[in-house]
């Protein structure tokens, strides 16, 4: 049966199907409209840790919370004990799970030693990680990649290491951070890890429908999956692969009408969490993966790119869902 609960520390989780933190897409009205479709954990967008250190009212709102019965994992990144244990603390206030980032590729983090930078310092990693372990009142997990390029593959290593210190489940991303998304993740240092440690292991990378979550969980073994960029625009997702882990048969896809109803809830959240100014603008991104390979997209988006207020790009978005 590879849909399963999932125990991470004392945090039991109702199916191993785990939203992943993504910068700029996992904010809080994308996480609820997420949590219709039933994933056993979300996730919040990745925090600084020195933002937090210095009490960044920007960045503490980027960890707002709706409490639902769901569990909600918070991530944290930075490269500072000092920082990463203050931010480990504060965090596990209103968090069941902290999670540390050492996968994130963007040169903004990694120029400061910041995500997968701390692959090719596993001192500084472990260091890191007992700085969190021992500062957060809830379990602590791990996000990291394969390794910093082909010549640095540690994901193994970093495994050990975590277990070793008390980390209570890692996700490991198939691709090293040269390799940012490109290519396939790569299945066989997955299932390496998986086999190279005794905590719960979540796969990550590449899970965009039902199949590929499958494949996943069945060739490495692993415990749970994250499922990233596969969300996008996508959030029915969730119920998808639970539907065919469950029966092996494929749930129908949403109409278009119901992809605009789920939609519309999504720009009705933002809006109500950020106002309409700053909503509609953030939407945009959102608006074109909900419209990805839908028949004249590329126009339409062309078209509600200029629209400033909600009642005109709610007609418009409703007029090209009804019509296709």
């Amino acid at each position: 049966m590879f849909l399963k609960k999932l125990k991470i520390g004392n945090v039991v989780l109702e199916n191993n199907l785990i939203l992943a933190p993504m910068a700029g897409v996992t904010d809080l009205p994308f996480r609820l409209i997420v949590e219709k479709f039933n994933p056993g954990l979300v996730c919040t967008e990745m925090v600084s840790s020195k933002a937090l250190f210095y009490g960044d009212v920007k960045t503490k709102q980027l960890l707002k919370n709706e409490k639902k019965k769901r569990p909600i994992s918070m991530q944290i990144f930075g490269s500072d004990t000092e920082s990463m244990g203050f931010a480990a603390k504060y965090v596990s206030e209103f968090a069941d799970i902290v999670d540390i980032n050492m996968g994130c590729p963007a040169p903004k983090v990694v120029k400061n030693g910041d995500g997968s930078r701390l692959l090719l310092d596993l001192n500084k990693a472990e260091e890191i990680i007992k700085a969190v372990v021992a500062n957060s009142k809830v379990p602590v997990t791990l996000k990291f990649r394969k390794g910093w390029n082909s010549e640095n593959i540690v994901a193994c290593d970093v495994a050990k290491i975590a277990e070793q210190n008390g980390i209570s489940a890692i996700t490991i991303h198939g691709r090293t951070r040269d390799e940012f998304y490109s290519g396939k993740a790569d299945l066989d240092i997955i299932k390496k890890v998986k086999e190279s440690v005794n905590i719960p292991v979540i796969g990550n990378g590449d899970i965009i429908d039902e199949e590929s979550a499958k494949y996943m969980l069945e060739y490495t073994g692993v415990d749970g999956i994250a499922i990233g960029r596969g969300s996008m625009g996508n959030p029915w997702i969730f119920a998808q692969i639970q539907h065919y882990l469950k029966t092996g048969e494929k749930m129908p896809i949403p109409s278009e009408q119901e992809k605009y109803e789920i939609l519309k809830e999504h720009i009705d959240f933002d809006i109500r969490e950020k106002g309409e100014g700053v909503a509609l603008n953030e939407m945009r991104k959102h608006i074109a993966w909900y419209t990805k390979n839908m028949k004249n997209s590329s126009e339409f988006r062309n078209l509600i790119n200029h629209i400033d207020n909600r009642e005109e790009l709610m007609n418009k978005i409703k007029e090209y869902f009804y019509n296709l």
